[in-house]
């Protein structure tokens, strides 16, 4: 199985109403220090209806400035339709709407 094969994976496995970090991703796909490799592999999402990348989240809870599927905004949108409330910074509580590992 190849690198980003493990990543989707993983990000299959996120729950709806639920997001994960880069960092946490990455562990789980099989090293840490893979969290920018999660963002180019995400990047080049071949199934973005069945790999939820919008669910991948920086270590802020923050979502990315220009999501790779749709445009500015569409990150946000996609997590709100799934009960994703985001504080009044833009972020996301990592605490209530994490996954735990």
């Amino acid at each position: 199985m190849t690198t980003y094969e493990k990543i989707y994976m993983v990000v299959k496995n996120i729950p709806k109403g639920k997001v994960a970090t880069y960092g946490q991703v990455a562990l789980l796909a099989g090293n840490s220090r893979w969290a920018r490799v999660v963002g180019y592999a995400l990047h080049k999402n071949p199934e973005p209806g069945i790999i939820p990348c919008h669910r991948v989240v920086n270590h802020n809870g923050q979502v990315a400035e220009t999501f790779a599927f749709g445009g500015c905004n569409v990150q946000r949108e996609l997590l709100e339709k799934e009960g994703i409330v985001f504080n009044s910074d833009g972020s996301i509580d990592l605490k209530k709407y994490g996954i735990e590992i």
